[in-house]
Parts: C-alpha cells; structure tokens; sequence
C-alpha cells in the first residue's frame, strides 16, 4: 500500500454500507466511515436512532454477524477490521 492511496474507501467499508443500508429503514441517515492506523482498520458506523435496534439485533447478533464478515473481509486483505457502532447520543455500543 502506498502512502497516496485513499484509506476512505474499501471492499470492507463499502460491504458494511451495503447491508446496513439494505437492513434500515432510513438509508439515507447512513454514515460508514474509515480509518486506517497501526491497529488495523476501524469501520465507525452511525444510524438512525429508530434503526438502532435492526441493525444490533437480537442479543447483538446482527452487530456480531457484521463483525465476523468484517474479519472474513480483512483475513482475506491481510488487515485487521473492527466495527464500532456509534449511538445517536454519541456512546459506543459494545455488543
């Protein structure tokens, strides 16, 4: 990787947008950002306070499905890929 390319966009962020935007019912409120530093890649996303609950699931196991996708994407880049679920209020969901 060369210090020019764009770390904004990836097969890994654009796979999160695709399935998030398909699962809520605000597509348009959908923010998939990306960051790239010694850790690995960070995948912050934001929703809208209704589509919350869909996109977490049950117990998280939307939120973990998404996470284990992520890490199928990364292994196959050879990166380490996490995804940080932002709140509408700003806190971080651990699920």
């Amino acid at each position: 990787m060369t210090d020019e390319q764009d770390f904004q966009t990836g097969p890994d962020r654009d796979f999160v947008e695709f399935i998030v935007k398909q699962i809520a019912d605000n597509p348009d409120d959908v923010e998939v950002t990306r960051s790239v530093d010694e850790m690995g890649v960070l995948i912050t996303l934001k929703v809208n306070k209704e589509d919350m609950g869909k996109i977490i699931g049950k117990n998280g196991q939307t939120a973990k499905s998404l996470r284990i996708l992520l890490r199928v994407i990364g292994s196959k880049n050879n990166a380490r890929v996490n995804l940080k679920i932002v709140e509408p209020d700003g806190t971080e969901v651990e699920a």
